[in-house]
């Protein structure tokens, strides 16, 4: 159960940053659009369960170097690399640089943290 509310707050996440981030787009257009966008947000899930914590282990002199702030950055980087894995799938997600990917990271850390709050399930992956 905690995985499916994980799941919906990254899609609500990633919704709100597609919306708000001019360099995100995703194409709501074809039908089970939204099956899609549900697709790309496990996708994302997944990217943050398993590549995130070994890129926060190989960069954590940089990360203590600059008190956690480089940890935006292996954000920006775990949504470029979901955004590749949707254009190599068809998916739909496209994000169109890593200005776009910085500014994506911080709306769905934020957005994320306040639904995780709200919800009262326990956000695995800011």
């Amino acid at each position: 159960m905690d995985r499916i509310v994980q799941l919906l707050i990254n899609a609500a996440a990633l919704f709100a940053a597609v919306y708000l981030v001019p360099g995100l787009d995703f194409a709501f257009e074809p039908e089970n659009a939204w099956l899609k966008f549900l697709l790309v947000a496990a996708i994302f899930g997944l990217v943050n369960t398993f590549v995130k914590p070994i890129l926060r282990i190989f960069t954590l002199p940089i990360t203590i170097m600059t008190l956690g702030l480089f940890l935006v950055v292996i954000n920006a980087l775990m949504l470029l690399l979901t955004g590749a894995i949707s254009n190599e799938l068809a998916l739909g997600l496209a994000v169109a640089d890593f200005f776009a990917a910085l500014l994506g990271a911080i709306v769905i850390s934020i957005v994320g943290t306040l639904l995780s709050m709200v919800i009262g399930a326990g956000r695995m992956a800011l």
